[in-house]
């Protein structure tokens, strides 16, 4: 999710940072729910699947910003 960056930039916001702590794991929630969903083993219909896509694009942008927000 954040190409190019220091996993241990990321780490340490995580650690210190609880907000984007709880939105990271929520988004990686979503990602494996989503990966389910396509591969057929977790049995959702195309709204939520698109409601879960689009709540998941959410998160990475504000998770985005939050360490954008951290790196200046």
């Amino acid at each position: 999710m954040f190409e190019g960056q220091s996993t241990a930039d990321v780490e340490a916001l995580i650690k210190s940072d609880p907000e984007f702590r709880q939105l990271y794991r929520h988004h990686q929630q979503l990602n494996s729910k989503v990966m389910d969903a396509e591969l057929g083993v977790l049995p959702i219909d195309d709204m939520t699947l698109a409601r879960m896509k689009k709540e998941k694009l959410l998160a990475k942008d504000r998770l985005t910003r939050l360490f954008a927000r951290t790196r200046h």
